[in-house]
């Protein structure tokens, strides 16, 4: 069994606080008992690296990963094999930001750190705008990458049920992410993850996968093979 959180938010997300560091982040999943975490900060990877690093130092599983908003203004949680995998759509998706700049003293500030929690540098692109491609091409990107994706937050703001009514057709997304008690969508695997923008949101360790500690396993799970 795995225990897991896998939506976290770093302090690269504007919209986190300013402690969601990638040492902090990774130590607190380490005090609640959690086996495995994917940090997902909004349109990027830029913690990615230095999170892998310091959940390695907890000894936690780490799964790669983003929180994509699609032209539709869908949220799509996207995991990838290793951190190379995920750079690479990192790099794919930088031309569909928006034309505007982050306005720190509006939206938040937008860190990048160290393993160590040393400040990097801060992303100028605007992270929490919408990307210029809908959620079908973004999962086509993902996939390409060897990843996979997962709508995120289902039934609530910028959920795929809230902002388009209905589940696709087909068996385009095997898993989703929903909140204890919600509906679980017909031959889907629900998921339950934090979407932690605070150290004290990080899940407990009650959620867990049927599932051995490994990431390709973890990946395939989630596409369902």
């Amino acid at each position: 069994m795995l225990y897991y959180d896998l939506h976290i938010h770093s302090c690269l997300s504007p919209c986190a606080q300013e402690d969601m560091t990638p040492a902090n982040i990774c130590a607190m999943a380490r005090l609640k008992g959690l086996d495995v975490i994917a940090l997902t900060d909004h349109n990027t990877g830029g913690n990615l690296a230095a999170c892998d690093e310091a959940a390695r130092r907890e000894g936690l599983l780490f799964l790669p990963g983003m929180e994509l908003c699609a032209s539709e203004e869908v949220h799509l949680l996207v995991y990838f094999p290793d951190v190379k995998s995920a750079m690479k759509m990192d790099t794919a998706i930088r031309s569909l930001y928006p034309a505007e700049k982050n306005r720190p003293e509006y939206f938040g500030h937008q860190w990048l750190m160290d393993s160590q929690d040393q400040v990097l540098g801060e992303e100028e692109g605007l992270l929490i705008g919408a990307l210029a491609a809908d959620a079908a091409a973004l999962t086509d990107m993902v996939e390409s990458f060897g990843g996979a994706a997962v709508p995120a937050h289902i039934y609530r703001g910028y959920g795929l049920i809230q902002v388009l009514g209905l589940m696709p057709p087909g068996p385009r997304f095997h898993a989703v992410e929903l909140s204890l008690g919600q509906e679980v969508p017909k031959g889907c695997l629900p998921l339950h993850s934090s979407d932690a923008h605070q150290l004290g949101m990080i899940s407990e360790r009650e959620h867990s996968l049927p599932i051995a500690r490994d990431i390709k396993t973890l990946l395939k799970y989630l596409i369902g093979e």
